[in-house]
């Protein structure tokens, strides 16, 4: 099916495939041409110190040659890395758009947590997961703020703040290319607590203006005093008294001058590439509040942090000079790394504080291109209308369907817990739909309360926590069985629903692992409990004596069900939730449709 994001994609990919082709051929004609340049500079080489003894002045045209197209095939490169990077952030767009995504994609493996309340069960994290189809943040720091968001619901204020800065960078396709892009390196290289750490630490060499000016003095000295003995014959004894004097000082600074540099060196060069991703978003203009605050944060009322760490970064390189075999006299008598590693620590005293605020900052700008991303693929997508809590517990919804379900096979429901219909109670066959109701309606409620749209026509909750017991499992290295694992996420699910803000439960085959006779009287049981904590939410089971408890009024729970049919042998479902209870069983058809003899 045709979209706009899906004709935008496919137009920009094209004209990226014919680019890097572009660059690729330019590779080749510029390899072709260093070779040249390169062996002429030989040849001429010999021939300049031997017969037939050529002037050396004919070295230095394929000489420059050469160094000219190093430099050239270089940006020849970069161009087509680059280029090559945008066209995998299409190709990755295209296949969320065509269904095809599960496994090409950041998985988030890291964030899993099989002691959350919902993220295991609601597929949060890891293969196929929501964190993979959403995200396309490039550094650490902004991975880990798009988990935080999906882990951890906003309040309704924050809610609505990121919604309409999603609805703003939504249509902004050049700007989260960019990011996307420049994010390559800082993927792989960027530690931003380790940057964090740095910043924060201790000063080693204070800013005080004695030993700097000192230092400069003495340098000074040193070179005066032995540039007067070479040219005005003055002797050697002032360089030596200023050598001396020099040499104290650096001694005596020595520990502490090394320990900067040392700690200094990955930081640095962290930030220069970080210096690329906020010299991007200092150029936009935006409109939306959170927006127009995120970038007045990194200012901070001072100048552009990209200049700021672009200061930094010729600090660095300055101070890598030291390195080079032919400057290290000279920088001795200049007390270079001395006074560079003065200039870097005074640098951090002014702008220390404000590194962690870049790095959030970034980090929240990934994180909200990630859910622009979705809205923008997603056209049909909405977002959800926030109750007060004045309403109680809400979560209702038009047309819902799962977001991770491709649109062509994606069967859409109507659900609606309230004061009215406080739970539901979902019979129906095996396969029939059950367990994926209940994670659309979770998935869908982490969307919403993250500040993206949701895969529904409309969309009304109140503030919500998530409780889910779907994919529990036994573990060995617990010693734990599968009953036990999952009566301890129902103590979890209640202790949550005991707490501060509402909670809305998702019980998959309720302690099915046990008797018919303690199932009934253990889930009835659970459910009111939840109920007396003014949760609301839905229990799915094929025990049709759980749907008894439909029928105390006061309890507000209502029976809901899939069915299916059997045509010529094969068992049907056509996915829609009716209200009642299912009539009939498909447990026996499907053991037969695989050949068991039942």
């Amino acid at each position: 099916m045709s979209t706009p994001a899906r004709e935008e994609y496919s137009r920009r990919q094209g004209h990226l495939e014919h680019r890097i082709a572009y660059w690729k051929n330019w590779e080749r004609r510029l390899s072709v041409a260093r070779l040249i340049a390169f062996g002429t500079t030989a040849v001429l080489i010999g021939a300049a110190y031997g017969p037939p003894d050529l002037p050396g002045a004919w070295i230095a045209p394929p000489a420059v040659g050469f160094a000219l197209l190093l430099v050239s095939h270089d940006r020849v490169i970069l161009r087509r890395r680059r280029a090559e990077h945008a066209a995998d952030f299409y190709a990755r767009g295209l296949s969320r758009i065509d269904g095809n995504w599960a496994g090409q994609g950041d998985a988030g493996e890291e964030f899993r947590d099989a002691d959350h309340p919902f993220c295991d069960d609601l597929d949060i994290f890891g293969v196929g997961s929501l964190f993979e189809f959403l995200s396309n943040a490039r550094t650490k720091a902004g991975r880990e703020r798009l988990a935080e968001w999906l882990r951890s619901p906003a309040d309704p204020i924050e809610i609505r703040a990121r919604q309409a800065a999603v609805g703003e960078l939504s249509p902004q396709l050049d700007l989260r290319e960019d990011l996307a892009i420049l994010g390559e390196d800082l993927e792989s290289r960027l530690d931003p607590r380790a940057v964090s750490r740095w910043a924060h630490e201790d000063l080693l060499l204070v800013s005080r203006r004695g030993p700097v000016l000192l230092a400069a003095l003495l340098s000074a000295g040193t070179t005066i005093s032995g540039a007067s003995w070479i040219l005005a014959g003055t002797g050697p004894f002032p360089f030596a008294v200023a050598v001396l004097a020099q040499t104290a000082f650096a001694l005596a600074w020595r520990r502490r001058v090394r320990t900067v540099i040392h700690q200094a060196d990955r930081p640095v060069r962290d930030l220069a590439l970080l210096r690329l991703l906020l010299e991007r978003l200092e150029a936009e203009a935006f409109e939306t509040p959170r927006l127009v605050q995120l970038q007045e944060g990194l200012g901070g009322g001072g100048p552009a942090p990209s200049l700021r760490i672009a200061q930094l970064d010729r600090l660095q390189r300055l101070l890598d000079a030291r390195l080079n075999q032919f400057f290290v006299p000279i920088g001795a008598l200049l007390l270079w790394g001395t006074q560079f590693a003065f200039a870097i620590e005074r640098w951090r005293e002014e702008n220390g504080a404000a590194i962690t605020r870049w790095i959030d900052s970034s980090a929240e700008f990934e994180a909200l291109a990630s859910l622009s991303g979705y809205a923008y693929e997603n056209p049909r997508s909405v977002f959800p209308e926030l109750g007060s809590e004045e309403d109680g517990p809400l979560f209702e919804a038009i047309a819902l369907g799962h977001p991770l379900v491709h649109e062509s096979e994606n069967v859409l429901n109507d659900v609606s817990l309230n004061a009215e219909t406080r739970a539901l109670i979902v019979s129906g066959s095996n396969m029939s739909g059950k367990s994926t109701l209940l994670r659309s309606i979770g998935v869908n409620l982490i969307l919403a309360q993250a500040g993206a749209p949701v895969r529904a026509g409309q969309m009304r909750i109140s503030r919500l926590a998530v409780g889910a017991s779907i994919r529990v499992n036994d573990s060995l290295q617990k010693g734990t069985s599968r009953f036990y694992a999952e009566i301890l996420r129902l103590r979890a699910i209640l202790d949550l629903a005991g707490g501060e803000r509402k909670t809305i439960f998702l019980l998959d085959e309720i302690l099915h692992g046990t008797n018919s006779h303690d199932r009934q009287r253990g889930a009835q049981g659970v459910i009111r409990s939840l109920l007396e904590r003014d949760a609301i939410g839905l229990v799915t089971t094929h025990d049709l004596a759980l749907t008894q408890i439909a029928d105390e009024p006061e309890l507000c729970v209502a029976n809901v069900h899939f069915e299916d049919r059997v045509t010529d042998g094969r068992v049907e479902f056509d996915y829609h939730l009716r209200p009642g209870i299912v009539e009939n069983s498909n447990a026996l058809d499907l053991m037969r449709a695989i050949g068991l003899d039942v």
